[in-house]
């Protein structure tokens, strides 16, 4: 198993956050710092945002108490994962 299978604390993959309307964001990420405005250092997350949220997290992972180690669209409770951008060989 991967990096995935560890412990991530915060939103249940199922989450009443999940599917509410202004929920557009999720997000998995290591908390960095203890002046982190969500978990404790060395825990790894999982949160449903809506956009003011998600900008939150961007501004504290700016400030380094947060490290965003996966991001997903939500539409209408799906989870649209991002892709990774591809690497083309020369």
């Amino acid at each position: 198993m991967g990096s995935d299978s560890a412990v991530i604390g915060g939103h249940d993959i199922l989450a009443l956050e999940r599917f509410m309307d202004d929920t557009r964001h999720m997000i998995i990420f290591d908390v960095l710092t203890w002046k982190s405005p969500v978990g404790d250092k060395g825990e790894r997350l999982r949160l449903f945002l809506s956009d003011k949220g998600y900008a939150k997290a961007q501004e504290a992972e700016k400030r380094g108490d947060i490290k965003i180690r996966k991001h997903a669209a939500i539409i209408e409770g799906h989870i649209l994962n991002d892709r990774k951008k591809r690497q083309h060989k020369r």
